[in-house]
């Protein structure tokens, strides 16, 4: 699987060099969010590199394409329910996203939106759980935000030296990205779990 994986993304990377790059990665970034298990970070990091005075734009591009993805695969989640998550993905991988949803709630999709969790997962699993439209949306603008227009900073900065190392390290840059957002959700859960306490107490 994961062999062809890697091969649809050399496939896609060809395309940044035509006309229709732009339009490609809007749609890739797209259906990442909802049907597709191919990213759209090894056509956003060679487009950059061509062209990195209009790096964090692509990025930005990529960020709303994505977000507006996640909004459909929310929209289909609530309107067909989790059978329609059986098409795409696995039975253990929708058990672990409603563990975390679970755990952390609307937490775990900022998570999965910076990391290399199925995106996808978590926007229809949303839908499914019927979590708020507006709180989503929220969050998945700052998760694919960061991930995304973080990646277009770079790029734009630092050019083809950042696209060696992001290839090289591509999955534990996002794995430590990952560890960090969840930290903070724990931070602040437990932060609020804290305050509760002390105000029952109080009374």
């Amino acid at each position: 699987m994961f062999e062809i994986l890697h091969e649809l993304s050399n496939w896609i990377r060809e395309f940044a060099e035509t006309d229709w790059a732009i339009l490609i990665l809007f749609v890739t970034a797209f259906l990442e969010s909802t049907i597709s298990p191919i990213p759209p970070d090894p056509l956003l990091i060679p487009m950059g590199i061509m062209k990195p005075s209009s790096a964090i734009w692509f990025a930005a591009l990529c960020t709303l394409a994505s977000v507006l993805g996640a909004v459909l695969g929310h929209r289909l989640g609530s309107q067909f329910g989790r059978p329609l998550l059986g098409r795409f993905v696995s039975e253990s991988r929708i058990q672990s996203g409603e563990a975390l949803f679970d755990k952390y709630g609307i937490w775990a999709v900022l998570v999965a939106a910076v990391t290399p969790i199925p995106y996808k997962v978590f926007t229809i699993l949303a839908g499914v759980l019927n979590l708020d439209m507006k709180r989503f949306l929220i969050v998945s603008i700052i998760g694919r935000g960061m991930r995304f227009l973080s990646l277009g900073v770079l790029i734009y900065l630092f050019g083809e030296n950042v696209q060696n190392f992001v290839e090289e390290q591509f999955e534990t840059l996002t794995l430590l990205a990952g560890v960090a957002v969840l930290a903070s959700v724990l931070f602040v859960v437990i932060l609020i779990k804290w305050k509760t306490k002390r105000s029952s107490t109080k009374k």
